[in-house]
């Protein structure tokens, strides 16, 4: 062999050299392998995940008979469910309990956590205090609750309302009073983890705008609003997202606590497809309203990301 001929088969190849195929698949080899690791974890997402929600979609549009075959009937769900003398009544309940959930519950946790952030000692121990109903399960707390709310004068509530001259009050047995005492059970049962991530949020705030403004004489209100709100702004805006769509999806409380009554002043969207799946065996006017609320949920949520948007990133 000659010398020429055999530096020839023993030089390297020259990236031009490489088929353009070949390349691309060295390129992409990382990417089919990071891919097979994790498709069997994203499998598993979609069946579980996305799957009932695709389930409830096609049973929307169906007649679904339990034990046998499921009928096509297109929009007479939807028709059904929207023509319901009942739906009003809850959907109305709905945001009425999103209303006063918001305005009562939401600013709740957050002054919790400025609270705690200032004390200089044993903030760990008032976090824990905050955090506490959250570890209580729900069933338990609703039925100790349901012992407060007991509207005899020999009840908790009504028996310290009576060292003031107050009461009894009627609590759950009152349309008026009932509503507004499930969102003082669920802002206690669910305002600990809004704490702890406020509290959290609060540790990314640079402490030197802090100590500037005591410098400058600024009192806590005054570094409340000019500091910490403004630097999460963002936090805030998405947990008030995160709010508003648990409480429009509200269910265990009010079942728990007065089975929609009195005289359905306590009944939610989330009781009434309830009511179609178990009470009615309906389970395409029930899938037909959850759509409906998803559909609601979906358009509120995107409305308000890009109402948000620009005062989030300024």
């Amino acid at each position: 062999m000659s010398e020429q001929l055999r530096l020839r088969r023993t030089a390297v190849p020259r990236a031009g050299d490489v088929p353009a195929l070949t390349r691309r698949w060295r390129r992409a080899r990382p990417g089919f392998v990071a891919l097979g690791i994790a498709l069997p974890a994203i499998l598993v997402y979609l069946y579980f995940s996305w799957g009932p929600i695709v389930s409830s979609l096609i049973m929307s549009w169906q007649n679904p008979i339990p034990g046998g075959t499921a009928e096509w009937v297109g929009w007479d769900n939807f028709t059904y469910v929207l023509s319901d003398p009942g739906l009003p009544q809850a959907a109305l309940n709905t945001v009425y309990y999103t209303v006063l959930a918001v305005l009562f519950g939401f600013p709740v946790p957050l002054a919790l956590a400025v609270f705690i952030s200032e004390l200089r000692k044993r903030s760990w121990y008032f976090s824990g205090l905050a955090y506490l109903p959250v570890v209580v399960p729900p069933v338990v707390a609703i039925l100790l609750w349901k012992f407060f709310y007991e509207p005899s004068s020999d009840g908790v509530f009504n028996s310290i309302l009576g060292l003031v001259g107050i009461g009894p009050l009627p609590w759950l047995n009152s349309t008026a009073m009932a509503m507004p005492s499930i969102v003082l059970e669920t802002t206690w049962a669910g305002a600990g983890s809004a704490v702890i991530i406020y509290i959290a949020a609060l540790t990314s705030v640079p402490s030197e705008l802090y100590e500037a403004a005591e410098l400058d004489g600024a009192g806590i209100w005054k570094r409340v609003w000019h500091i910490t709100l403004p630097q999460m702004r963002g936090i805030i805006g998405t947990m008030l997202l995160l709010q508003v769509i648990g409480t429009m999806q509200i269910f265990t409380e009010p079942f728990l606590f007065t089975g929609g009554g009195p005289q359905n002043a306590t009944k939610t969207l989330l009781m009434s497809v309830y009511d179609y799946a178990f009470i009615r065996v309906d389970y395409g006017a029930a899938t037909a309203l959850s759509v409906l609320l998803a559909v609601v949920l979906s358009i509120f949520s995107v409305a308000y990301l890009l109402l948000t948007r620009r005062w989030s990133r300024s």
